[in-house]
C-alpha cells in the first residue's frame, strides 16, 4: 500500500515535470524507487546504513550517466537529470521512512503501531485544525507568493490541535512516550507538515498546476496528501531510533 501511494506520488511528479516541458527518465528513477523501498522494508537507515548510502551515491551516478549518454540537447541535461533524482528521492527516501517505521521496531510489542499512529493523528490532527480555523479566522497570509490560501491563524489552529492529540495520544495509546517529549516532536512534525506542505505548492505552481493531479476528487493527487507528511517521516523515525535504543 505504502508502495503504490509512494509510487502514485512518484508519477504525479513526472507529469509535473512534463508541464514544464522537463522529461523526466522514468525507467532510471523507477528502478532507484524500487530499489530504496527494499532498502527500507528490510530498515535500511539502521541495519544497512552503508547499504542505503551506496544505493543513494549509485542512483545520483547512473541517472547522471544516463542523461550524458542520451545525447544533445545538452543545455536540458541538468533540469532532466535534477528531476529525475529530485522526485525519487523526495518520494522514496522521505517516504521510504514510514515503511521503516514499519518494519524497524518489531522487537518491542506495538511500538511500530503506536509510532505510526501517532504520526498520522498529529499530522491528519493539524490538517483539519488549520482548515477549519483558517477558514473560520484566517486573515493574515502564511506565503501568499507560494500558497495564497494558506493563513498564520490556520498555521496556528494547526499547531494547537497537534498539540492536543500529542496529548489524547499519550493518554489513549502512548504512554510509552511523555509527554515532555510528545508535545515537542508533534510541534516540530507541525512545521516541517506546513512547510512539506509548502514546497509542495511550490512545485505546483512553478508547473503551473492547482494540484499535482485529478485521482482523488475534490482533494487533488496522492502528492498532494502526501506532501505534509515527507518532512515529518524521518524527524520520527530518527527520534524513535534514539529514544527508544534500537
Amino acid at each position: 500500500m505504502a508502495f503504490a501511494a509512494m509510487g502514485v506520488g512518484l508519477y504525479e511528479f513526472w507529469l509535473l515535470a512534463k508541464k514544464r516541458g522537463i522529461k523526466v527518465d522514468t525507467s532510471i528513477s523507477s528502478l532507484g524507487a524500487i530499489a530504496l523501498f527494499a532498502c527500507f522494508f528490510f530498515d535500511g537507515p539502521t541495519k544497512g546504513a552503508d547499504i542505503l548510502l551506496v544505493l543513494i551515491i549509485g542512483f545520483v551516478v547512473v541517472a547522471l550517466i544516463a542523461e550524458m549518454l542520451r545525447g544533445a540537447p545538452f543545455e536540458k541535461m541538468i533540469q532532466q537529470s535534477s528531476a529525475t533524482i529530485l522526485g525519487t528521492l523526495y518520494l522514496f527516501l522521505l517516504g521510504g521512512h514510514l515503511v521503516a517505521l514499519r518494519m524497524g521496531f518489531e522487537q518491542r510489542l506495538n511500538l511500530s503501531t503506536h509510532l505510526l499512529c501517532f504520526f498520522f493523528l498529529i499530522l491528519m490532527g493539524s490538517d483539519v485544525g488549520a482548515y477549519f480555523v483558517g477558514k473560520a479566522f484566517g486573515k493574515h497570509k502564511l506565503a501568499p507568493k507560494v500558497s495564497p490560501g494558506k493563513t498564520w491563524e490556520g498555521f496556528a489552529g494547526g499547531m494547537i490541535t497537534s498539540l492536543g492529540f500529542a496529548v489524547l495520544a499519550h493518554y489513549w495509546f502512548f504512554r510509552e512516550l511523555p509527554l515532555k517529549w510528545a508535545l515537542p516532536l508533534a510541534g516540530v512534525m507541525n512545521i516541517l507538515g506546513a512547510v512539506g506542505d509548502l514546497v509542495e505548492s511550490a512545485l505546483k505552481r512553478g508547473s503551473n498546476a492547482k494540484d499535482a493531479a485529478n485521482i482523488l476528487p475534490g482533494h487533488g493527487g496522492l502528492l498532494d496528501r502526501l506532501d505534509s507528511l515527507l518532512f515529518s517521516a524521518p524527524l520520527l523515525y530518527y527520534f524513535a531510533k534514539f529514544y527508544f535504543q534500537f
